[in-house]
């Protein structure tokens, strides 16, 4: 009979050597867990400068909209002609009234364009709700239901398409003689919503197809449960990229009612009213045209810098 021979091998370092003597291989690191497209689209956010400058420059601006006496404490309506009629800005006095110079009216410049952030974000925060709620209740029954269902709201989508939106905003607008802030959040709203059921019908009419949304059907689930549980969370992520890209717009286009005289009344203060105040002192104070101007166009890039960062996040084929 032949002997039996067994072969030593040594351990290495990080292998496990059993109480019989057999050395176990180590297996290495545990493969990683595999991530959700949120946490994934988190994961890429941070990591991109764009995001990053913007979200900065919105947290700011929320800030300073939220808090305004953080940052001033002059009033934007208090004006002395006086004294302080065009007066020019002092680049020296950070943060104080005279900082950014006075208006034709006598008034803070700077304070004003601190409080008038409130409400171009207010308009812009409360549009995007508005038109997010709105376009995704109708793009999910039209895509959900289909049949005539989806094609009268289709036909109603594409109705609201073909309307002008300043020209309709204007329109609309101009029938009321209180402009507040609520005002124009409706009219906007009312003309703004199509974008957005256009792409929540989209998402929801592949979505439905799916095999857990058939099987969630075949159990009985009822509609309710089928749109709010299975349908909408796998529909939300195209749905928030446009909502944040359209925030940018709707603030730019507060700014231009404003400007027209359509807008927030002339009580409140509004970087696009100012910017239409100061276009008549253009040669002589460039300084109360530009100041606001600046404000708008940073407000703006600022979101729609964030929302192209949450598109590239979100949409796999731009991975």
């Amino acid at each position: 009979m032949p002997d039996k021979t067994v072969e030593k091998v040594e351990a290495l370092p990080g292998d496990t050597v059993s109480t019989a003597g057999v050395v176990v291989a180590d297996a290495g690191p545990a493969p990683d867990k595999a991530r959700s497209l949120w946490s994934d689209a988190w994961h890429d956010l941070r990591r991109n400068p764009l995001f990053v400058i913007s979200a900065v420059l919105i947290l700011f601006l929320l800030v300073m909209s939220l808090w305004p006496g953080l940052f001033t404490s002059a009033s934007p309506r208090d004006a002395d002609l006086a004294k302080h009629y065009l007066g020019k800005p002092n680049w020296g006095h950070f943060f104080a009234p005279d900082w950014l110079g006075y208006d034709v009216q006598g008034r803070s410049i700077y304070a004003r364009v601190v409080y008038g952030a409130r409400a171009s974000i207010t308009v812009g925060v409360g549009v995007t709700l508005a038109v997010t709620v709105l376009g995704t209740v109708i793009g999910m029954i039209a895509g959900y239901f289909g049949g005539w269902t989806d094609t009268l709201l289709s036909r109603l989508t594409d109705i609201f398409l073909g309307i002008p939106f300043l020209l309709g905003a204007l329109v609309v607008l101009n029938s009321f003689d209180d402009r507040t802030v609520w005002v124009v959040i409706m009219a906007l709203a009312f003309l703004g919503w199509t974008q957005i059921a256009r792409v929540a019908r989209g998402a929801v009419i592949t979505i439905k197809q799916a095999d857990y949304v058939v099987a969630a059907k075949a159990l009985g689930a009822s509609t309710s449960r089928i749109l709010f549980r299975h349908i909408l969370p796998n529909a939300l992520a195209p749905i928030i990229v446009v909502a944040t890209i359209a925030l940018g717009g709707y603030i730019a286009a507060e700014a231009t009612l404003s400007f027209l005289g359509v807008g927030l009344g002339d009580t409140a203060v509004s970087w696009g009213g100012d910017v239409a105040r100061g276009r008549e002192q253009l040669r002589i104070a460039p300084h109360t045209l530009i100041i606001p101007s600046v404000m708008v166009s940073i407000t703006v890039l600022s979101f729609l810098m964030f929302g192209d960062a949450v598109r590239n996040a979100l949409d796999p084929k731009l991975r």
